[in-house]
């Protein structure tokens, strides 16, 4: 199955409607108040963009009824949670039929024993590279670290990935990589994406 893309960090309506006519398969907007790429107070998602596309809310730390209420005004399809969520929050979230991609920075010391507590609470994991944010610094963690994930839960793959360093993540070979998430190596500005950027790195994933 071909690898799926997610373009992460949105927030302009001109340039979200420029990302989709490229046609990702995950958008994401992030309702977290501290990061540059904040959607803000009034945000709110064109209603003709692609409705093949999936919409996915990123939060961290952020109350479970108040996801909720984001999840239904924006009509998100996965929610992302960046923070320290626990397991029975993910279920809860689950049980309001709300799809969860739960987030773990990963350095040379992460245990991937973490995630196991929460393989039957989320849809994906994703794995970001650790750093002084929550996401969006921008840097890729070592790859070779994803040898030691062993789960059944496929996840997103996370951290300064651009159009040139794109090629090497199909050496991974990993049966449970689903998706790349792409944010700042392709950005103009936080928040606003360069689509000449977009478009090559989609134009070498397509050589995999």
């Amino acid at each position: 199955m071909p690898i799926k893309l997610k373009v992460c960090g949105m927030r302009d309506n001109r340039n979200v409607l420029e990302v989709a006519s490229s046609r990702p398969d995950f958008m994401g907007f992030i309702f977290y108040e501290k990061s540059p790429r904040y959607v803000g107070l009034n945000f709110k998602i064109p209603d003709d963009l692609d409705a093949r596309i999936q919409w996915v809310g990123v939060f961290v730390n952020e109350n479970v009824k108040t996801i909720i209420k984001l999840v239904s005004k924006h009509r998100l399809d996965f929610v992302q949670l960046h923070g320290d969520e626990s397991p029975n929050e993910c279920r809860e979230l689950k049980e309001n039929r709300i799809g969860v991609i739960k987030v773990f920075s990963v350095d040379d010391d992460f245990d991937f024993g973490i995630v196991n507590a929460y393989q039957s609470v989320v849809d994906y994991f994703l794995f970001d590279t650790k750093g002084k944010a929550r996401g969006g610094n921008g840097v890729v963690f070592n790859w070779n670290l994803l040898k030691n994930y062993e789960g059944d839960v496929p996840f997103f793959l996370s951290g300064g990935i651009d159009p040139e360093n794109v090629n090497l993540i199909k050496e991974l070979n990993h049966k449970q990589l689903f998706a790349i998430d792409v944010n700042s190596g392709i950005e103009i500005a936080p928040g606003v994406k360069d689509i000449s950027k977009l478009n090559l790195l989609i134009k070498h994933k397509l050589c995999w």
